[in-house]
């Protein structure tokens, strides 16, 4: 059974001449355990996609089915299942955190969703302390508000709050792009380690090709909404088909010695 399976899907924003086709009668499928790099130029749909996935955006048409039950065309009420086994990790931690809210709330915020069950307080605060230990953060600071953190620090509650209710799914949409070299590393070295240790799929997003091929064992490459190539990362960067793809390859940055 895959995770997600994308039939057709489209999304259009806006009416009459001024409408915009973010994602174009996009088909995949996603496998559990899989490890899938979305990549493309800025405005290609990437994100929209992603977001259509996790439940975020309605669908114009089509239909997006988690684990074999369509989560197009119902109410959020409906989507308990999808919330709690899906969960992203957004591309900036300054806007993706409630600055009014302490660290330890944000992170257990999903745990209060009435869609969600079996979260007393004292699940709540063991739940707390496993995750921001596995995410590198000491429980001790989280009655601290966001402003007080680094950007990496902020990622990294960013991260917990992702996994605070134990997901299946992780989508990471350019979670290290808005961090300096050194601190993406870490971030993304961190990532890849609790999506093996946790046995997570992975749905990544980025403009650095170089990081989806180390990371992800298949590759959906994008363009104006479409997929215009996929398979696995050995095939799309040895052997591209598509000549956007070649072009997507070739600007690679290469070490010359």
């Amino acid at each position: 059974m895959s995770d997600f399976d994308v039939r057709g899907v489209s999304r259009v924003f806006g009416k009459g001449q001024s409408r915009v086709v973010a994602v174009d009668n996009v088909t995949l499928s996603v496998e559990p355990g899989q490890r899938v790099g979305i990549v493309g130029e800025s405005g290609s749909g990437k994100s929209t996609l992603v977001r259509l996935m996790a439940g975020l955006l309605p669908v114009t048409a089509g239909d997006i089915e988690f684990g074999g039950r369509s989560i197009t065309g119902g109410k959020e009420s409906d989507l308990g299942f999808l919330r709690s086994q899906v969960a992203m990790v957004f591309q900036d931690p300054r806007s993706s955190l409630d600055p009014r809210m302490r660290v330890g709330r944000t992170i257990t915020e999903p745990l209060r969703s009435p869609l969600l069950d079996g979260w007393d307080r004292a699940a709540r605060v063991a739940r707390l302390t496993e995750v921001m230990t596995k995410v590198g953060l000491d429980p001790a600071i989280a009655d601290r508000y966001p402003h007080e953190f680094s950007g990496g620090q902020r990622q990294r509650i960013a991260i917990a709050r992702a996994l605070a209710p134990s997901p299946r799914v992780l989508i990471a949409d350019e979670a290290t792009s808005a961090l300096d070299v050194f601190t993406r590393n870490q971030i993304l070295n961190l990532i890849v380690d609790r999506v093996r240790d946790d046995g997570l799929t992975l749905i990544l997003v980025s403009h650095d090709l170089a990081v989806v091929r180390h990371v992800c064992d298949s590759v959906l490459v994008m363009r104006a909404g479409r997929i215009i190539e996929a398979g696995p990362a050995e095939q799309i960067y040895d052997h591209p088909a598509d000549p956007y793809t070649r072009q997507l390859v070739a600007a690679i940055p290469k070490l010359r010695l």
